[in-house]
């Protein structure tokens, strides 16, 4: 590898993301199983957690396109991130963008968006990485007729006029519409004349192979012609991003790494992040898996090799890795020196995403480094404040933040929980002080519960709020209506305006009040209120006479407190029907001329 010109351009990496079932496994098993049947002998590379699809068989899969689409790949090949997810991808993070340059958002054409597609939108937008949409399972598109591992638009020239014409419909209504939805501009491929401002949509099969080359060469194309400064190859010390960490049997911890510039090499001084602060160490090892043709095979054998070049996946053994957190940057230091420098660098970016603040807000805690900052990112987006944000299981400490977060402000007296567990101690905290835990391995579902929550909350609260206040009421005493004068007097009612329910306080047009509702009857049955336009029965409790107090066909309205009023007007003033609005304008006009102590105007 070393021995051509370090000019050259590295491999660009690309993720595959999307929900799941739309078929992301699939279609990069699709992808290497294609190269391993092209039978060019070891062409196929494997790295750790990715596969390189080289240019040259890019090129004889994209043969038949060549008309269509003319391009000469000077890229070495695509490096495919083997794990699909965006899980992952979101650990594949490094200061002010993403590791990964290109992406392949996998949409079923015939299921079209689904929530892990829009989260995946999210942190691309969120990572400013370029993608391209492989609009997957067009074989099960009604009376389509599988070509299969043929470009599609040989495919597409194949098929039955009905079968295309369902495609387009598929296409454009869960597709690319839903992509203008989410503010990207999109077609298929083969009608895009600028790739900078369309996203390209390739239909494919990741089951019969159909499209695929035109995906491959599409991402190819873009890749080399957009990105060229970006996958300049650097021949300096490696930079790279933890993926994830894991026990290996005889080693202990080691470390997948993604590199994405530079080169790597047993012995060197390596900087990352870990909770407890940077970890420094040296590279005892570096594996990677045997050159294989045959790539299907389940256990695929590591063997140490002694350097690795950008773009590249590879596992590290070396000590202390078990301090290291996934999603953490990773650079080769020259000497001591530079490393307590690095160190010092990645001790800072860290510290930037573990947010610890003494506000109100939600506690937030995530399996890597990469989901907190999607997570935080994402709950800054929805103006949710964020009290404290961190790596790691749910601890006792965790809810104790909650705690003192829910004295300020109950509605942030929560835990969002992302991919961890909750530790024992924690949940029987948790549940003597009521604090709740929300818990989802997918961001976008574990957002939506709490502010599903969150809404319900506010509701419950609103109406309990809304219970308490006097809404605006007036009533006519109907004459020939008079059932008892007093103790309590009780008298049949029209509501002219508003509504009126028992507890009530009551008030005659010159501002003085009578008492209160204590009953409401409409046809003998009791009720609980009455609103405009109905005629019941009302008991008025308190020191009041018909013929003294008051008469037959009297106006009475309710006799709201100013602050209530104030409420009224201002918090709630969507809560009252126009019918309720003029009456209460007409209460507090009653309100200024009987009191001059009512300082409330409209």
């Amino acid at each position: 590898m070393s021995s051509e010109q370090p000019k050259r351009l590295r491999q660009p990496i690309v993720v595959v993301l999307g929900h799941v079932d739309h078929g992301k496994t699939t279609l990069l098993d699709k992808i290497r199983g294609t190269v391993v049947a092209a039978r060019e002998p070891g062409l196929i590379t494997q790295h750790v957690g990715a596969s390189v699809v080289p240019a040259s068989v890019i090129e004889k899969l994209a043969e038949p396109l060549k008309k269509i689409i003319p391009f000469k790949l000077i890229i070495p090949g695509l490096l495919f991130i083997d794990t699909p997810g965006h899980e992952l991808f979101a650990n594949l993070r490094r200061r002010g963008g993403s590791v990964a340059d290109f992406a392949i958002l996998v949409v079923d054409i015939n299921e079209g968006f689904q929530p892990q597609t829009y989260e995946s939108i999210e942190i691309l937008k969120q990572r400013r990485v370029p993608f391209i949409v492989a609009a997957n399972k067009i074989d099960k598109i009604p009376g389509w007729m599988p070509n299969p591992d043929t470009p599609f638009i040989i495919s597409y020239q194949k098929q039955p006029e009905r079968a295309r014409e369902e495609l387009e419909r598929r296409l454009w209504d869960n597709v690319i519409a839903k992509l203008y939805e989410v503010g990207f501009q999109a077609d298929r491929f083969d009608r895009i004349k600028d790739f900078t401002r369309t996203v390209a949509v390739v239909p494919v099969s990741a089951k019969t192979g159909e499209g695929v080359a035109e995906l491959l060469a599409v991402l190819a194309g873009l890749a080399q012609r957009y990105l060229q400064k970006r996958l300049r190859f650097a021949e300096g010390p490696a930079r790279g991003v933890i993926l994830e960490l894991r026990e290996q049997p005889g080693i202990g911890t080691v470390a997948d790494v993604v590199i994405y510039d530079g080169v790597l090499r047993r012995g060197d001084i390596i900087v990352t992040g870990g909770l407890k602060g940077p970890v420094v160490t040296k590279v005892r090892a570096l594996l990677m898996p045997k050159p294989l043709q045959e790539i299907r095979v389940a256990k695929r054998e590591l063997e140490p090799v002694e350097a690795v070049y950008a773009a590249a996946g590879v596992r590290i053994a070396a000590p202390g890795l078990e301090e290291a957190v996934a999603g953490a940057p990773l650079y080769v230091a020259r000497d001591e020196e530079e490393a307590k420098t690095l160190a010092e660098q990645v001790r800072r970016e860290i510290e930037a995403l573990r947010i610890k603040t003494e506000a109100e807000g939600v506690v937030v805690k995530a399996d890597t480094l990469g989901s907190l900052e999607a997570l935080v990112e994402a709950l800054r987006r929805r103006g949710i404040p964020i009290r404290y944000a961190d790596v790691g299981h749910v601890a006792k400490r965790d809810i104790i933040e909650a705690l003192a977060s829910k004295e300020m402000n109950k509605f942030y007296g929560v835990i969002l929980a992302f991919n961890v567990k909750t530790l024992p101690e924690a949940e029987e905290e948790a549940k003597r002080h009521g604090i709740k835990i929300f818990t989802n391995n997918v961001i976008y579902r574990l957002l939506e519960d709490f502010e599903k929550w969150l809404h319900d909350m506010k509701e419950a609260e609103k109406r309990k709020e809304l219970e308490k206040l006097i809404r605006p009421g007036k009533i006519r005493i109907l004459p020939g209506y008079i059932f008892r004068r007093s103790n309590p007097a009780i008298v049949g009612v029209e509501v002219l305006g508003g509504t009126i329910k028992p507890g009530y306080p009551l008030m005659r047009e010159d501002g003085k009040r009578i008492g209160s509702i204590h009953q409401i009857q409409d046809r003998g049955q009791s009720v609980q209120e009455a609103k405009a336009g109905m005629a019941v029965a009302i008991s008025i409790k308190g020191h009041v006479m018909v013929g003294r107090h008051i008469d037959e066909g009297d106006v009475l309205y309710t006799d709201i407190p100013e602050q209530h009023a104030i409420l009224w007007l201002t918090k709630y003033k969507s809560e009252l029907s126009d019918d309720e609005m003029l009456v209460l304008k007409e209460i507090i006009k009653i309100k200024r001329r009987s009191n001059p102590t009512f300082a409330l105007t409209l």
